[in-house]
């Protein structure tokens, strides 16, 4: 929070026992730069590891260089066994 109002984000989505996500993790551009990733990400990382169960999977999709953020967390390339895949959907005319 700046001033009363959000310049960052982060969320975890889960099934409700041993999968999570981290889906969104979003700053303000000009805010970028300044360690609020990092707090962003520090955050979700202390919640998982207080509320997720040992040995909870937890994935993500990193963003060019957002990879070198994530590895400081723990995270790993899932590549070969896994890969990220997308879908854009199109309406029919």
């Amino acid at each position: 929070m700046l001033d009363g109002r959000a310049i960052g984000m982060g969320r975890i989505i889960g099934d409700g026992g041993t999968a999570f996500q981290i889906v969104d993790i979003a700053l303000e551009p000009e805010h970028h730069g300044k360690g609020l990733g990092k707090a962003i990400m520090s955050a979700l990382a202390e919640r998982l590891r207080t509320h997720a169960p040992e040995g909870a999977y937890v994935s993500l999709i990193a963003d060019g260089d957002t990879r070198h953020l994530y590895a400081k967390y723990g995270f790993d390339p899932a590549m070969p066994a896994s890969i990220g895949m997308a879908m854009t959907v199109r309406k029919s005319p």
